[in-house]
Parts: structure tokens; sequence; C-alpha cells
């Protein structure tokens, strides 16, 4: 089992800048992609941006790419999510999700990260 807790949201002014934690515990070694996913009101859940703990490859979503960067701090066993330059849009509930999968790809697909936190909220105003 792996345990993922994120931190971070919060409330900010379109143009601002947040970043969200994901902090994993347990059988971390299980695991080889850790992502971030989003969910607006009324709208499906949507991958954000992803990593992969070989390579460090990293995919975005194209309504973020050039705002967002996602990290990795293996020693801490942490991944961040930067977010600049916050649009009303971006607001949501970010969920960190892990798994395991052989090659990269994107969109995520939900069912291959079987691991998930509860959530952290971030809303941005205009």
């Amino acid at each position: 089992q792996v345990q993922l807790v994120e931190s971070g949201g919060g409330s900010v002014q379109a143009g601002g800048s947040l970043r969200l934690s994901c902090a994993a515990s347990g059988y971390t070694y299980s695991v080889n992609c850790m992502v971030w996913f989003r969910q607006a009101p009324g709208k499906e859940r949507e991958g954000v941006a992803a990593i992969y703990a070989g390579g460090g490859s990293t995919y975005y979503a194209d309504s973020v790419k050039g705002r967002f960067t996602i990290s990795q701090v293996n020693a801490k066993n942490t991944v961040y999510l930067q977010m600049n330059s916050l649009k009303p849009e971006d607001t949501a509930m970010y969920y960190c999700a892990a798994g395991f999968t052989y090659g990269g790809s994107w969109p995520p697909a939900e069912y291959e990260y079987p691991y998930w936190g509860q959530g952290t909220q971030v809303t941005v105003s205009s």
C-alpha cells in the first residue's frame, strides 16, 4: 500500500502562485509514476501533470503548459506541483495519484493509478 497526503492548496487571486505537495509513504518502491489530477465542480476529473521516477520524464495538460511545473524529491518521497499565473479556470480539487505504468503516456488513465490522496482545494478568484 502507498499512502498519499496532499497539502498546499488555498485561495489566491488570478495571476498568483501556489505550490502543492504530495507526500508518499508505505511501499513507494511499487510505483514509478506520480500524477496530479484535478476536478472542477460539474466537470470530469482530468490529468494535469505527471512525472516518471525512472528518467524524470514529465507530461502536462495543454491548459497548464508553461504555467505549472511538476517535480519530485526522491529522498523525501514528495512530489510538487508549482502553479504560476493561476487563472479562475484552474479552480478545482487537486488530487495526487500514484501507480506503476510501463511507458509514458498522456493523458493518464485513472485505472492505472490505484493510490490516491484525499485532495486539496485550489480556488482562484478573478
